[in-house]
């Protein structure tokens, strides 16, 4: 059986349904569809018709469904396609394995589609405009995991018209990321583990510190630097595409100085770059303190991104 005979299959695979709620079909463990409403009028004619959404690492779903409603209210006739991003996995998994596991995330967006079927649709963008959030640093090693599957199904950078960074990406450094790293896991630690916070961070500490160790041993780039790198690579990301920064000076797990000096890197490689900077707000806090803030940023970078179109 080919690989696009398994992928096609696990999108119209629906058995399952989604913690995220109703509407939403389980593709695999990590991926979750909900196709447009059937009901719902383009409130624009350039208004997304997909929106790819990566969690932050371990979010729950019943979070990310406030994400999900606040884009339904701006773009009621969007299909979602969100992404659950667990942090043990991903900082475990190679890149191979993660780009396998974001494979149906392609099939999601697109459909099935052979060369000849994607490129008609590249040739007319009206037809999938796809607006792409992807929160903290798991989240974008996921993204870049997908980038990294599309361009070697196609050849070519995934095709889309904005993308939202929301609290990320951080420094790759691990001696100035194991306190804060080790912190989001075991924030994000199974609630049944009956151990004291301090000692499940260090913990995962002692994991990262053991992982990093491993994966300099054998001369093996990180999850981080690959991720890092891959959003301001043109043959991974649309150059074309609109970018949005959304950040704090108060987050204690990805430090603004690092996103801006992501930003800077993006604008010198000829990518159109926005940032908002949120005061007050925690790691991927923004949207929860500032909604209005927040969702009035998305929707005018998005107004930014599609003129022409």
């Amino acid at each position: 059986m080919s690989e696009q005979v398994i992928v096609d299959a696990v999108v119209t695979h629906s058995e399952k349904t989604s913690p995220l709620g109703p509407g939403f079909n389980r593709l695999t463990e990590q991926i979750y569809l909900q196709e447009a409403p059937s009901s719902a009028t383009p409130l624009s004619p350039s208004d997304p018709t997909t929106i790819l959404l990566y969690g932050w690492g371990d979010a729950r779903p019943k979070h990310l469904a406030k994400y999900v409603d606040g884009y339904r209210a701006l773009f009621p006739a969007a299909k979602f396609v969100v992404v659950l991003c667990p942090i043990l996995r991903c900082l475990y998994q190679t890149l191979e394995a993660r780009s396998k596991a974001m494979t149906p995330v392609i099939s999601a967006c697109f459909g099935s589609l052979e060369t000849a079927d994607r490129k008609s649709v590249e040739a007319s963008p009206n037809n999938n405009r796809i607006l792409v959030q992807v929160m903290s640093n798991t989240g974008g090693m996921y993204l870049a995991a997908t980038l990294n599957a599309y361009r070697k199904r196609f050849g070519e950078a995934f095709p889309h018209h904005m993308l939202v960074a929301d609290s990320t990406p951080g420094s790759t450094s691990f001696l100035q990321n194991a306190g804060p790293w080790s912190r989001a896991m075991a924030i994000g630690s199974p609630g049944w583990l009956p151990l004291p916070f301090i000692v499940t961070q260090a913990l995962a500490c002692f994991f990262l510190a053991a992982l990093h160790g491993f994966g300099w041993l054998i001369g093996a780039s990180s999850a981080a630097a690959y991720s890092v790198a891959a959003v301001n690579n043109e043959e991974l990301c649309e150059k074309s595409a609109t970018r949005l920064y959304m950040y704090s000076k108060e987050d204690d797990i990805i430090y603004w100085e690092d996103i801006e000096k992501h930003a800077a890197q993006a604008r010198q490689r000829g990518y159109v770059v926005d940032l908002d900077m949120f005061e007050g707000a925690p790691h991927v806090g923004h949207m929860r303190q500032h909604p209005e803030q927040y969702w009035g940023a998305v929707k005018k970078t998005w107004t930014e991104a599609i003129v022409g179109l």
